[in-house]
């Protein structure tokens, strides 16, 4: 095997850590408050078993299926970041990786490479949008992404912008100059592999987000994009009425944990809804997506894809994951730790795990197929499900103790 090769995405985790400087390797950890949430999205799964068949086992597995009318090879979706600082070929890396295992690629608005570069590297390219700025900014940029080719729209509204980490939180700086080099020069000198690469590449990370131009002006920094964001008024349930109206084609919710949620966005007319807590960078006490997801399928997954985002480290909790009834996983911080382990190959090998894992135990169940995984194939404790926001019920179940992350 290469030596750039891991086996595990806790393996890719360690790399990543040894690899970034400090700040930049606690930004991908994020997380808010006590990090309740994050902790509890990857550690709802182990609460969830298998029951393993013997004998009758399929020779062979289809891990195919469609998101949104795309067809993918794998149902491990990428989710949007922006991945500044993390690898000179950011986005454009994740996305020739994704088109490599045949899967889609989501692009995040504060994404470190422009929209057209990575619709070249892969079509399979879902645009994330934030509601920022004013309604025709909004539709600006979504005419920019159709103009790009890609291949759907991902709204994601779940952020309080919740503040303050018990185990701190890492310095960013608005802009990469002198001073700015001088000051986490110590975290770099100490992280030669991540600062070599930079110095190859011939550049300096890019704190722009160059899919928040607008046309005819220069792409705004981060904290500028960010600032706009957050001053820009909470969307309705009526605006994004507005925004289908606007847009024609397939167009996901991201961040949805409620049944009544689910509901209104299927009245709207989404084709997809994710459930999902932002990875646990939203509002602490939220539950695992997983946790959410089985009474939302219940309730609209017989007229919208459901994906599910948030704690997937292995293939078997993408099998837990379609089981209780998700289209696909998406995955943040696995493919991020592999990014900054080896690059695109790192990303690559994540992917590979995940699709190995997932092989691995549709064998064991005995399914030929991942569209043939049903919740009879799981062991699902009493008290595992979160009802969140169905009619007449109040949430249920107790909370799971979470020390804050160490990190995860």
């Amino acid at each position: 095997m290469s030596r750039g090769w891991f086996e595990t995405v806790a393996e890719a985790q360690r790399r990543a850590q040894k690899t970034l400087p400090k700040s930049v390797y606690m930004a991908l950890v994020a997380g808010s408050e006590r990090g309740k949430t994050l902790q509890d999205n990857v550690d709802a799964f182990s609460e969830l078993g298998f029951a393993p068949h013997v004998a009758d086992l399929a020779r062979e597995r289809d891990l195919s299926t469609t998101v949104m009318g795309v067809p993918v090879d794998l149902p491990v979706l990428i989710s949007p970041t922006g991945v500044q600082a993390v690898h000179p070929d950011g986005e454009v890396a994740i996305a020739r990786a994704a088109a490599a295992r045949g899967t889609v690629m989501g692009l995040s608005s504060f994404a470190s490479k422009p929209v057209e570069q990575v619709v070249a590297a892969n079509p399979r390219t879902f645009f994330q949008l934030y509601w920022s700025g004013s309604r025709e900014d909004i539709l600006a940029r979504i005419d920019r992404a159709r103009a790009a080719g890609v291949a759907g729209v991902i709204v994601t509204l779940d952020w309080s912008f919740s503040q303050g980490r018990d185990w701190g939180s890492p310095t960013i700086p608005q802009s990469i100059d002198f001073r700015t080099m001088l000051k986490f020069a110590p975290e770099a000198v100490v992280r030669p592999t991540w600062a070599l690469r930079w110095v190859r590449s011939g550049g300096l990370p890019d704190l722009t987000t160059p899919n928040m131009a607008l046309p005819g002006q220069p792409a705004p920094g981060f904290f500028g994009a960010y600032g706009e964001w957050m001053q820009t008024p909470l969307p309705t349930w009526d605006d994004l009425r507005w925004l289908r109206a606007h847009y024609d084609g397939k167009l996901m919710l991201k961040g949805v944990m409620r049944v009544d949620d689910a509901h209104r966005a299927v009245d709207v007319g989404f084709d997809a809804i994710s459930v999902s807590n932002h990875g646990g960078n939203n509002l602490d006490g939220t539950p695992a997506s997983v946790r959410a997801l089985p009474v939302i399928v219940d309730a609209v997954g017989d007229r919208v894809d459901v994906v599910m985002d948030g704690g997937v480290r292995r293939g078997s909790d993408v099998v837990k994951a379609l089981a209780l009834g998700a289209r696909a996983v998406m995955i943040g911080r696995a493919y991020l730790w592999g990014l900054a382990a080896n690059g695109q190959a790192g990303v690559e090998n994540v992917l590979d795990i995940l699709r190995s894992g997932l092989d691995s135990g549709l064998l064991g169940i005995g399914r030929a197929s991942v569209r043939d995984l049903t919740r009879d194939d799981l062991l699902v404790p009493d008290g595992f499900e979160r009802r969140l926001g169905v009619p007449g019920e109040v949430g249920t179940g107790a909370g799971v103790p979470v020390q804050s992350p160490a990190p995860v």
